[in-house]
Parts: structure tokens; sequence; C-alpha cells
């Protein structure tokens, strides 16, 4: 009987162990998932995201109106303090372009910091992205482009 017993709660223990597992991959699959207008969205940040040392607008963030903005970004973004800041519909294309301007000695390849105010007033509401990109002076086509896609959900 005390057999029978102490291979119940084996049996529970395991039981809960393996629950506890499979909620805790569950959770942290979705964790950079937002649902807008139905669709999950995820929210990671794209391209080349280990450049960007902060930015004062979240990915995932619900944003409207007109914003300032200040980040930092390394790996030479800069040309003449200039850096371009664009919005991008959920299909990564340019539906307002816009630029920021560099707050600290631009000319490193070091962390530069920046601002730029961003007005998504008009564009269409869901899901977008603020794209932070290098300022090539060059033909797109010359030289190296290097972007940052941060997704936010235009209210």
């Amino acid at each position: 009987m005390k057999d029978h017993i102490v291979l119940k709660i084996v049996l529970m223990f395991v039981a809960l162990i393996a629950v506890s597992f499979w909620g805790w991959n569950y959770l942290n699959k979705n964790a950079n998932d937002v649902i807008s207008n139905n669709i999950v969205f995820d929210t990671k940040i794209l391209g080349d995201y280990k450049d960007l040392v902060s930015f004062s607008i979240d990915s995932g963030s619900s944003v409207s109106g007109a914003l300032t903005a200040v980040g930092s970004v390394s790996g030479g973004y800069f040309f003449e303090g200039n850096i371009l800041v664009n919005i991008l519909d959920s299909n990564k294309k340019v539906i307002k372009k816009g630029n920021g301007s560099a707050k600290t000695d631009w000319m490193t390849m070091d962390p530069v910091g920046f601002e730029t105010i961003i007005d998504f007033t008009n564009l269409p509401k869901g899901n977008a992205f603020i794209e932070i990109h290098n300022d090539n002076p060059g033909a797109p086509t010359e030289g190296v482009n290097k972007s940052i896609l941060i997704p936010i959900i235009i209210k």
C-alpha cells in the first residue's frame, strides 16, 4: 500500500514538472509577440539590431502624433551629423522619410547619441516599423547600407 502512495506522489511530481516546463516554453516562445488588429506581431528588433545602444521608443509600443525620440547607435550611421529615421509599413515599405541629428561627436564607430522628431499624424493605423538607417550620401547601391527596424503600432 505504501508503494502505491509513493508511486502516486512521484507521478504527480513528474506531471507537475512537465506542465511547468511546457508553460515556461509557451510563455517564452511568445514573449516578443503583441496582438494588434487581431494579428500577432513580433516585437523583435530586426536588421542590424546589435548597433542599437538605446532608443526612447520601445519595441512594440503604441504611438501616435508627433514624438521627440532620442537614441544612440554605434557603427558609423552618420554623415555630416545626420542619420535617417523613417517610418515603414508592415511590409517594410517607406511611408514617411525623416532624419535625426547627432548630439555627440558623430565621426566615430563608437556609440553616437541622436535626437529626432517622428510624426505619426495621418499615417495608416496598425503595425509598422521605425527604421534607423545610416545616411549614405552615395547612391543606395553604393557603400554600406545598414538599418535597424523597431516594430511599433500606430494608433
